[in-house]
């Protein structure tokens, strides 16, 4: 692959009062385009994170849906710091650089669990937060790729992490 094939994550957005972590695979064209987490108008991460905080979050501009999170202590980022994908699916990931998980962990105190959307990023953060004591969820992915799951079956596998507010 090429060197301009390499794709790289966003920085974290958390709060040290964090007592939830979602994370990320990596993100996808439109995301890295728009500079946004979730930013694919078919990803149905924040309609089903407004269904998790009980707001209204695909309404809301961007940065007041980040601020949303941060106010019910949630914080987002990915498990991948950079990799080398053609497209946007994570099955096309290669040479993965992790992001350092371990040590953001041990920064959050009031980190309660982890989740991850998707297979992906489970399958990456597992190992790194092993010893961390905290519950690593593997949630099935908001991407538009997983669309064989019914909205109502991620829906309420998301609904799960409401005991961790």
């Amino acid at each position: 692959m090429s060197l301009a094939e390499r794709k790289s994550s966003f920085p974290p957005h958390i709060t040290p009062h964090a007592r939830l972590l979602i994370l990320g695979s990596l993100p996808g064209e439109a995301s890295l385009a728009a500079r946004q987490y979730y930013a694919h108008p078919r990803n149905l991460f924040w309609r089903l994170m407004g269904e998790v905080l009980g707001e209204d979050l695909p309404a809301l501009p961007y940065q007041e849906r980040l601020t949303a999170l941060a106010r019910r202590h949630v914080g987002l980022w990915d498990a991948v710091a950079s990799a080398s994908r053609k497209g946007s699916l994570d099955a096309a990931i290669r040479a993965v650089e992790a992001n350092p998980l371990a040590d953001l962990a041990a920064r959050l105190p009031h980190l309660n669990a982890v989740a991850c959307n998707g297979q992906a990023s489970h399958r990456i953060a597992t190992r790194p937060l092993a010893t961390s004591g905290l519950p690593v969820i593997a949630l099935p992915s908001s991407s538009p790729a997983h669309a064989a799951m019914p909205f109502a079956e991620k829906r309420s596998r998301w609904l799960e992490l409401r005991r961790f507010l």
